[in-house]
Order: C-alpha cells, then sequence, then structure tokens
C-alpha cells in the first residue's frame, strides 16, 4: 500500500481491501450512490455518507502528494535540497507543516529582510547569529558595513538591517512555527469587541466576548465571522506571549555575545511582527474552515431528512401562498402533480374579502374533490391558517390543512424551469403550485431549487460556496438514488440528480419519452441519445419502470443481477413473468426461511448482493420515504396567546443547528428547543436525537409575547 492509502486506511478504520477497491472504483468513473448501492462486497459495505467523506479525503491527500512534489522540484531548483529537507518533506502530514518547511525558499515580495540583504547586510546578520564575539565593539565590526550608496549610513542602520534579516529567518523556522502554532492553539482566547458599543446589533452576545480557540463551538465562529465583515465586530486572537518569547530565546540566544540583547530585542521583533499575526491567520483560518465544513455536514444532513419526507400520495391538493395586499395565490394540483385550477382570494388585509375568499375556495374544494391543503409558512401564513380552519369547519367533505416550509419558492417561480413547466402561468402563481407540490412529493419538487434556497441550514451564505456547492449536490444525490426515480414520470430536474446521468441525458429522456412514448424496459434507455453502456452502467439501477415489461424493472435490483433474482425466484418456485401476480405474504414467508450463507454459496454470489434482492423481492417497487413521519395534518388553528407554560403539543422538526432544535408548533415562530432540554442525558449533538420531518412531542417551558418567542423542551414528555 502506498502512503495515501496507509493514511486512509488508517483515519476510517477500514481494511485495504476496502481501500483499494474504493479507490479503484472511483478512479473507474463510479459514482458514489451506484458505488454505495451495488459495489458492497468490494467497499465492505461502506455507507454513501463514509464514501462520499472517504473521496474527500482522497482528494485532499492527492493534492498534499502533488505540492510535495512541487516544493521539492521548486528547492531543488535553487540548488538547495539536502537529504534531511527531501524527508522532512516528503513526512509532511498537513499542508501547513508543508508550507512551513517550504517557507525559507519562497519567493517573497519585498520585505525589509530582502531590502537588508540589497544592502549587503546579510555578513554581518551571519556574524550576529553565530554569537561567537563575546567581547569588543559591536558599532566599530558593524561599521565595515556602512555604505551610503546603498543606503547604510551608520553603524545603527547596520545591526538594524542585519536584525532584519535575523527576524525574518526566525519567522521562517519550521519547528519554531510548529512549536508556536501548538502553544497559541492551546492556550490562545478568540475574542470579540463591538467597534460601536452603543449601537445595538444581533451580535450583541459578542460585544464583550471571550473563549479558548480550541472549544469554541463552530456556529460562534461563523457568527463572529459574519458579525466582523458587516462592521458590527473586532475580533482577535490573544495570548499571554512570555512563554512563546522565552522558548524562541532559549532556541536563538545560545551564550552572551556582543550583540545579545540585539537578538534578544530581534526575537520579540520576530515574534510579534512577522510570526503571531501570521499564526492568528492560520488558525483563525483553520477554524474557520472546520466551522465551514460542519455547517456544511449539518446543512446536508438537513436537506437529506427534509427531501427523504414521506410523500402524501393519492391526495388532490391545494397549495395556498398567503400574502397580504397582492392576494393569496391558490394552486389545485391532482394526485400526479398536473395543474388543475389556479386563482387569487384576498382574505387578509388590505381587503379583508374573507366571505369572497371562503365562496370561491369551496367551490374548487367541491369541483376538484380537495383532500389536503398546503399552505405556505411566509407572509400572512398564520392569518391565512385562522382563515381555513374557519373555512373547514363549515363545510361537510373532510378536509385537512398542513403547513408547508416555503422557503425557495418563489426563487423557483421565477426560474428557467418554472418558465418551461408553466409558460402560461403567472410568476406568483407558480409559487402556490411549488408549495402544494411540496406536500405531495417533496423530493421531486424540492430538486427543482437550489439547495441553499431551502432554508434548513445555518450560515450558508457565510461558508465556502464551491465546497457548499459539491456537497449539497453530493447530497441529494444520495437523496433521490436511495428512493429512486420513476423513468416514465420523472421531469429533467429530478433525473439529472440520477447516478451517471448529465443535464443533457436527462433532457434526453424526457425527449425520448415524449417522442416514443412510455419506457416498456430498463434496456430501451440504451436508445437514448448520448447514453452510452457505461452510463447505463452507472443509472439503470436507480431507474423504475411500474407497469413494464419485465417486473424487476420496477425494483433496485441492478440489470446485472437479473439472472441472479430469476434463480432466487426459480428456487422459491416463481417465475419472474407472473412475479407480480403471486401472493406476496407466502413469498415473504419463502424469503425469510432462506439460508442467505448457503444461497451465497451456492450461487457465488456476495452477501450483501443476495441480501439486497431478497430485500427488494419481498417489496417490489416500495418507496423508502414511507417508513418517514407523516406531516402533520390540522384543522385548527393554535396562536402564541393560547400556549401556556406546560403546555404538550405535537410538533414537525424544521431545523436542526449545532445548539438544538427549531418546531413548529402550529404559531407563527417555530419554537427552539435548545440542546440542554433535549434528553435527561448529556446530548453532544442534536442530530444524534432528531432529525429534520421528525415529529416529536414537546413541552412549553418558556413564553416571550414581546419577542414572539417560544422555548420548548423534550425531557420527560
Amino acid at each position: 500500500m502506498d502512503f495515501i492509502q496507509e493514511q486512509l486506511k488508517e483515519e476510517f478504520n477500514l481494511k485495504e481491501f476496502q481501500v483499494k477497491n474504493t479507490i479503484e472504483l472511483i478512479d473507474g468513473g463510479n459514482t458514489i450512490p451506484f458505488i454505495a448501492r451495488y459495489r458492497k462486497e468490494m467497499t465492505g459495505e461502506m455507507s454513501d455518507e463514509v464514501l462520499r467523506d472517504f473521496y474527500e479525503r482522497l482528494l485532499y491527500l492527492r493534492k498534499r502528494e502533488e505540492r510535495k512534489e512541487e516544493i521539492i522540484r521548486l528547492i531543488d531548483e535553487q540548488g538547495k535540497l539536502t537529504d534531511e529537507l527531501r524527508l522532512n518533506i516528503e513526512k509532511a502530514v498537513t499542508m501547513a507543516e508543508l508550507e512551513d518547511l517550504y517557507r525559507p525558499y519562497k519567493q517573497k515580495k519585498r520585505t525589509r529582510a530582502t531590502i537588508a540583504k540589497e544592502k549587503g547586510l546579510e555578513p554581518l546578520a551571519i556574524i550576529i547569529k553565530n554569537q561567537e564575539l563575546l567581547s569588543g565593539d559591536k558599532f566599530s565590526i558593524a561599521s565595515e558595513y556602512i555604505n551610503e550608496e546603498k543606503g547604510v549610513k551608520t553603524a545603527e542602520e547596520a545591526i538594524t538591517g542585519a536584525l532584519d534579516i535575523i527576524a525574518e529567518d526566525i519567522s521562517d523556522n519550521a519547528d519554531y512555527r510548529k512549536e508556536i502554532r501548538k502553544i497559541t492553539f492551546e492556550n490562545g482566547i478568540f475574542t470579540s469587541k463591538a467597534t460601536n458599543p452603543d449601537e445595538k446589533t444581533v451580535y450583541d452576545m459578542y460585544y464583550e466576548f471571550a473563549e479558548p480557540i480550541a472549544k469554541i463551538p463552530s456556529h460562534r465562529v461563523l457568527a463572529i465571522n459574519r458579525g466582523e465583515k458587516e462592521g458590527a465586530l473586532k475580533a482577535k486572537l490573544e495570548i499571554e506571549d512570555s512563554g512563546i518569547i522565552s522558548f524562541i530565546e532559549e532556541n536563538v540566544i545560545k551564550n552572551d555575545s556582543i550583540f545579545k540583547d540585539d537578538l534578544k530585542n530581534c526575537v520579540q521583533d520576530a515574534y510579534k511582527r512577522l510570526i503571531a499575526p501570521s499564526i492568528e491567520n492560520e488558525l483563525r483560518n483553520d477554524a474557520t474552515e472546520i466551522a465551514d465544513d460542519k455547517a456544511i455536514k449539518v446543512f446536508g444532513v438537513n436537506i437529506k431528512n427534509l427531501l427523504l419526507q414521506a410523500p402524501l400520495k393519492n391526495m388532490t391538493v391545494m397549495g395556498f401562498d398567503p400574502a397580504y395586499r397582492t392576494g393569496c395565490k391558490i394552486a389545485v394540483i391532482d394526485e400526479t402533480g398536473k395543474l388543475l385550477a389556479t386563482t387569487t382570494v384576498y382574505p387578509t388585509e388590505p381587503q379583508n374579502d374573507v366571505e369572497g375568499a371562503k365562496k370561491e375556495l369551496k367551490n374548487l374544494i367541491k369541483k376538484y374533490n380537495v383532500n389536503m391543503i398546503a399552505i405556505g409558512n411566509g407572509t400572512a401564513s398564520r392569518e391565512s391558517e385562522q382563515f381555513v380552519a374557519d373555512m373547514i369547519k363549515e363545510i361537510p367533505e373532510s378536509v385537512y390543512y398542513a403547513i408547508v416550509s416555503e422557503a425557495g419558492a418563489s426563487v423557483y417561480s421565477a426560474s428557467k424551469l418554472a418558465t418551461e413547466e408553466y409558460p402560461d402561468i403567472n410568476v406568483s402563481l407558480r409559487g402556490a403550485i411549488s408549495i402544494a407540490r411540496r406536500l405531495q412529493d417533496p423530493l421531486a419538487e424540492l430538486v427543482k431549487i437550489d439547495p441553499k434556497s431551502i432554508g434548513v441550514g445555518q450560515y450558508q451564505h457565510d461558508v465556502n460556496q464551491k465546497k457548499l456547492d459539491e456537497a449539497l449536490t453530493g447530497v441529494v444525490e444520495d437523496a433521490v438514488n436511495k428512493v429512486g426515480v420513476n423513468l416514465n414520470t420523472a421531469t429533467p430536474s429530478l433525473l439529472n440528480y440520477v447516478s451517471g446521468l448529465t443535464k443533457t441525458v436527462a433532457s434526453n429522456i424526457v425527449k425520448y419519452r415524449e417522442e416514443k412514448g412510455k419506457f416498456k424496459n430498463r434496456k430501451e434507455l440504451l436508445k437514448v441519445s448520448k447514453l452510452g453502456p457505461a452510463a447505463f452502467t452507472q443509472c439503470s439501477g436507480f431507474l423504475r419502470i411500474p407497469g413494464g415489461d419485465n417486473p424487476l424493472d420496477n425494483t433496485s435490483v441492478h440489470p446485472e443481477s437479473y439472472e441472479i433474482a430469476e434463480k432466487i425466484l426459480n428456487k422459491l418456485g416463481y417465475d419472474v413473468k407472473n412475479f407480480e401476480s403471486v401472493d406476496k405474504n407466502e413469498l415473504v414467508r419463502k424469503i425469510r426461511a432462506i439460508n442467505v450463507n448457503e444461497l451465497s454459496n451456492e450461487l457465488g454470489v456476495g452477501v450483501p448482493t443476495i441480501t439486497d434482492i431478497l430485500n427488494e423481492l419481498q417489496k417490489p417497487g416500495r418507496d423508502p420515504r414511507e417508513d418517514m413521519p407523516k406531516p402533520i395534518l390540522r384543522s385548527d388553528v393554535l396562536k402564541l396567546e393560547d400556549l401556556r407554560e406546560g403546555m404538550v403539543l405535537k410538533g414537525t422538526v424544521r431545523n436542526v443547528i449545532d445548539f438544538g432544535a427549531f418546531v413548529d408548533i402550529g404559531i407563527k415562530n417555530d419554537g427552539l428547543v435548545h440542546i440542554s432540554e433535549m434528553s435527561d442525558k448529556y446530548v453532544k449533538n442534536p442530530m444524534d436525537v432528531v432529525s429534520v420531518g421528525d415529529i416529536v412531542d414537546v413541552r412549553v417551558i418558556k413564553i416571550d409575547m414581546d419577542r414572539g418567542k417560544v422555548g420548548l423542551s423534550m425531557k420527560n414528555v
């Protein structure tokens, strides 16, 4: 195993075969969802999350090794590469270590040291640094380097210039920097102060703030960074530096030379002017990078859970996009997502046409047999909820409503995609369609929106945007491929996230479907323009064809395993052709009686693949989201004024962050369950307790009427 493979093996606690095979699969152009689902034997059943972390780390380590080669080449070109230096570079574990080793050989901009060297003061710097002169007059020695043409007019100027050279050498020393970075990280205090203490801002808790940099939580790092960016805060890394200066002095000052006091001043200058600001930048950048990664991870988990929320199937849904002056936009969609009707009603201020709005909506409910109303949670949401709750009480039909996050609906409404989907529908009405569809099939609708606009993150606009985009694309891919996609109904935006499909190929699939009619089998995919055998291998297992030629096409069994699946069915006494009509209870009983290890040996196929095939045969076409909690359906409204401390309510987790979770309990603002109120046991990470979309029981513990905020607890509920 090479250096990279060894490190990955150790970091991820993997076996040698897992590391080698996974790298081989990645380098072979296979996608993460494909590797996670269909190459379990090769990876030792690594999950998609672990595979993505593995892939990210592999890229970093390869980048680091490339940088090592580049640094060795650059130093060698200067004729300064020694065997010891080469060995140190090759052994470097982090990019910071690597750059420290390269620092003395890096081409520098004009500094005080380079100017001193131009003035011919390097020989004097060597004399001072060697500390061999224990007696004599330092000024008479320095006067030999006076050179008015080069700008050195006095002995004092010569000594000052020489000390600038030594200060830069000290600051470039990789060993010193490594130790100082360690000391600063272990003892440094991250502080922030207000730029204007009299001004009230959202950052007032950081006006007089101090916390060890080694312990500061990620969300505080990002909050302070944002406050500094907006000019409300000034942040700094502070440390008691006498120990650091003593450490440098012990390494630099060897004896009582005539330049000892000058060297002491030089050490102070090297640390305060050159090393401290540089180390502060590095550590703050590291803290920000860690905070970014954590925020991205939190956002990714929230997005995935949101995308995997249970769909409400077989329902006609009315989308209700609330507003004041411009009116509430209404869209009715049937159980397949097809638009049936749109209108605008004005039950809210300033028009307050409650009766007119009720009359119109009651007609639509009756005409289209509406079962559900999805109300957006934005402006005028609670007034609209009250209106809908009152209207429901007045009709004989059994209708419920649910509050739906409308984050990103306006982004979708004005997008090119929405224009293509609904060219004849007004932009403002498209938001209501999106809200209705989010309740009906969250995954299919939310993939149309930039994940950053979905509103379940923390500081998503402050973190590294390239990293965020890559991570979120991966998360959406994993969610889409976990669920699978109906090949005959999927939109290009959904198909685009299927393993192995590009935007062009996704569009070509829809074009082919429109021209030739529904796909009858997976093999037909190979007739789609630009979809070759490699893309077919990656995508086919994730695409479903209900009611097609082959029942296996409506499962996640990969076409490469059809022969095995058929052998298993034959062994059980079934034929694939009549598979859909068999007694499912009898089939499940027979499958559960199988000895998987024996079958694996008999067929020469790995246990994970056999297990996956058996699971699929038991529940063909099943949507894994069916196991997720269903949205809370309401028929009456709850106001902040209705709440009392001690009241127990059912709510939906809308967002999970570092310090807790926001829960929708049916009032205007989501209530906060602080991390300390999640369990009687210590909770390190809120995500260990709840996920976005979870339905939880909470107790009201605090009501702030002025700010419209509610504190909730999950303890002993």
